[in-house]
Order: C-alpha cells, then structure tokens, then sequence
C-alpha cells in the first residue's frame, strides 16, 4: 500500500463529553452464560474453577459481572449451571449483585493478612463443599492463555499455588486441564466477540480514555511538572488497566514508573497512556514547536520515526475488514515497518475490552479471520535507536450490517458518536475506513510528532 503521508495543518479532534456510562444488561449476562456452558459441554468439561483477583478479574466478570476487590476469589461453575462462590471477607457482599446466582463459602484463606479467619474448614474442604469431589473433568482458568511449544500448555496453571494444591488434593490431576482458550484463544474465545450492549458499554471507557489523554497533550507547557499534566487525565472515577503514563525526557529513571514532579523542557521526549475499560489511549513524541526546537541528532525524527509508523498504522486501519486472515495483517505491517529497522517485538495489534490485553490473532502465519464483534487495539511500538518513541494507540470495533443498525438503534449517542469520528478520519486525516471499523475513541488516527506544535500532525495526502 503506497501512502503518501505528510505533516501539515490539521484540525484536531473536539473531543467527547461522555457523561453517562453503557451498564451491561441482563440479556447480555445470559448470553455469557449460555455461552460458556455450552463450550464446556463441547470440551467435556464437567466443572470450571475461575479464579480472580483484583488485577485479573474479567474472567470471572465475564459471568457475574463484578471483579473482587482487596483479595482473591474464586467461582466454581458446574455444566448444569449449578454455581458456588469462594469469597473472602471484604467480598461477600458482593455476591447479592451477581448476574450468576450461586452459593456462597465464606473462604477467609482468600482474606488480607491478619483479618478475622473465622472457619472450622480447611481451604481442601471448602472447595470440595463446592462440588469437586474429583469425579468429574475440571477446568482451571486464571488469567493467561499458553501458547508455547515447550510445555503442555494444558497442565500449566497461572492461580496460585495454595489454591491449585488444595484443588489438586481433590481432584486428580489427570482430569485437571487450563482452560483459559474457552476465554482467550485468540480464534474461538467467548470474550473476544461483543454485542451492541457491550460495545456500547465499553466505548464509554475507551472515549474516556482518549479524551483524557487529549487534554494532557493540549496541556504541555515548558516548566510544568509531569504530575501537573497527568492531573488533567482525569478517569471520573473508572478503573485503570494500565499504568498511567506521563513521562518527559528519559524513563523510569530510579524506577520510577508513575509521574514525578520532575520538569518539561524543550526538546524532551514525552510519552502519554491512559487505559480504561474498554480501550486505551497512548502518545509519544517530543515537546516542540518546530524540528529547530529538538536535539540537533534527531530533527529529522518526523521523518524517519513518525512518518514510516504513522503509514504502517494507516495501512493497518485500512486493512481491517471482516473476512480478512490477521496472518495477512501481520505480513504487512512488517514489509511497511520491518521489524529488522524498527525493532518492534510484540503483536501488532490485539484484543481489547475489559483488559488491555487479552489476546491477540495478530502473529506470523494467523489464520484467525476478523469477525463481526471483536474488539481491537491499534499497537505497534518501534523503537528505533538514538530516537525517542512514538505511539498512536486507541482502539477499534468490527461490526457488520446487523450489528451496526442494534448499536444505532438501541445506543444513539454511541453510534453518533462513532460517525462523527469517521467523518473526521476520512475529512482530516484522509483515512479512509472499512464499514465494519467503528473507532471507539475521539484521537483513533491522529499523531502529532512535536506535542507543541497544536495545529499540525500527520495526515494521508
């Protein structure tokens, strides 16, 4: 694809004002379930134990539709629907707002150190009370999806090794399998498709996301503080699902990944993300006005950094279709952008929603084919050396005909506002999208190399 890309005068994007939040519905949670006991039947699957904590919860969300808070816990799912919750202290509340209905087993063991450990039960005990009496085939899931080509990738459990043992007590391992894939795998995964309800759900926190991340590049100033221009990202309140990122001049120096008081000067690199539920937002580029304004060995970073990603992420955009293999998707990011020159490592692109990352069908030779309902992240992270980086991350819905007109139909503020940034992606920015690419957020396309220069960015001629 050859993309004549220039950078010129451009309007920026306005910017959203998303006050009201899409909450998942009923119908939805029942498809959830639906779903899952119906892969559990085609995998022989008697029972699954899913575990969670705070960091990796949106398994366990996926069917009860809350993450636990402070602790971990677990939910015990049987094929004929029959469902128990391990909760520790601070979440047994929790368990009267579920969208799954189940029994509760006060589980202290999954508690913070020195609360109340009030049972007469040991952690064996308690999850055998929840139906694994070893009798059937059980499927473990945590949080990870293994792919290598090392190991068997079915015995490997990522949950804690006090709760696999106490499982493993009960259940012989020969009927112990990670089970994860009915989740994750990146071709036949129950979480990588959405409904109308979801989209719109999640479009509220990738929006969010990006206009929070807009307002911190539209507030760079020489001699304000990197915390001073994160305090604009503001969240309402939502949960995160990456660090926060607002960084001037050299990285993580003594450690230190969040931001610090330290100072913006001219010339110095910057990187800006902000991950919400539903999507993620990411910049990168220097604080200057015009090329004069950077170190003498990089002004012609717009040149030989941004232009060269700016057309491999075009070219991304412009590939996305239902249909089309992800292998193919991968082959052509590395012929625009070979790996060998800018030295990116990971998957261009993946899955997004209630994580960041869950998975991702982009990899050499996939033979996964997008489909109508998935989720996708924009991600690809040269890095090119002597140079600062560069980043133009959001996200993106694949939607057909039918899922577009319930989307317009039954959530009219999201779907205006996803027209809305078509038409600006094709008027400013000469992108031209698929009908089946929805950006879910506001800045899906724009890059502006120098952060100061507030009226210029990149743009397909």
């Amino acid at each position: 694809m050859d993309l004549n890309i220039v950078y010129t005068e451009v309007k920026a994007p306005a910017g959203h004002d998303c006050k009201t939040p899409v909450d998942l519905n009923v119908q939805t949670m029942r498809e959830h379930l639906d779903n899952t006991l119906r892969k559990m039947r085609e995998m022989g699957l008697d029972t699954l134990v899913i575990y969670a904590d705070r960091e990796h919860g949106a398994n366990f969300a996926y069917l009860t539709g809350f993450e636990p808070r402070f602790e971990e816990a677990l939910l015990v799912l049987h094929v004929d629907g029959t469902a128990f919750y391990l909760l520790g202290n601070e979440n047994l509340k929790m368990a009267q707002f579920s969208f799954l209905s189940g029994e509760v087993i006060h589980t202290p063991h999954f508690s913070l150190p020195y609360q109340p450990m009030e049972t007469q039960s040991t952690l064996k005990e308690l999850i055998r009370s929840a139906g694994l009496d070893g009798k059937g085939n059980v499927g473990l899931i945590g949080w990870k999806y293994f792919t290598g080509s090392l190991e068997e990738n079915e015995k490997m459990y990522d949950i804690p090794s006090f709760i696999v043992d106490a499982i493993r007590a009960n259940v012989p391992e020969e009927k112990l399998f990670n089970s994860s894939g009915i989740f994750l795998n990146a071709e036949t995964g129950l979480r990588n498709i959405v409904n109308a309800n979801e989209l719109a759900h999640f479009e509220f926190g990738a929006a969010l996301a990006s206009n929070a991340v807009l307002e911190a590049m539209n507030g760079i100033e020489i001699g304000k503080t990197e915390m001073e221009v994160a305090g604009l990202m503001k969240n309402n309140g939502q949960p995160i699902t990456v660090t926060t990122i607002c960084a001037s001049g050299e990285r993580f120096t003594n450690a230190v990944v969040f931001p610090r008081a330290k100072k913006i000067h001219m010339g110095d690199k910057f990187s800006l993300t902000m991950g919400l539920r539903g999507g993620l937002t990411s910049r990168a580029g220097y604080v200057a006005s015009d090329r004069k304004d950077l170190p003498i060995e990089v002004r012609d970073y717009v040149e030989k950094v941004s232009i060269p990603y700016y057309r491999a992420t075009v070219t991304w955009l412009s590939m996305i279709e239902i249909g089309r293999p992800c292998g193919e998707i991968y082959s052509s990011i590395e012929e625009i952008l070979p790996k060998e020159q800018y030295h990116w490592t990971l998957n261009p692109g993946h899955y997004t929603s209630a994580e960041e990352w869950s998975s991702s069908p982009f990899y050499p030779g996939s033979e996964v084919r997008l489909r109508s309902g998935m989720m996708l992240q924009l991600d690809i992270i040269p890095s090119v050396p002597g140079y600062g980086g560069v980043s133009a991350e959001d996200g993106i819905a694949i939607a057909d005909e039918t899922l577009r007109a319930r989307l317009a139909e039954d959530y009219p503020e999201t779907w205006s506002r996803i027209i809305e940034r078509r038409k600006y992606m094709k008027n400013e920015l000469g992108i031209n999208l698929s009908e089946d690419v929805l950006p879910m957020s506001d800045t899906l396309g724009y890059l502006r190399p120098l952060l100061l220069a507030k009226e210029r960015a990149l743009r397909v001629r």
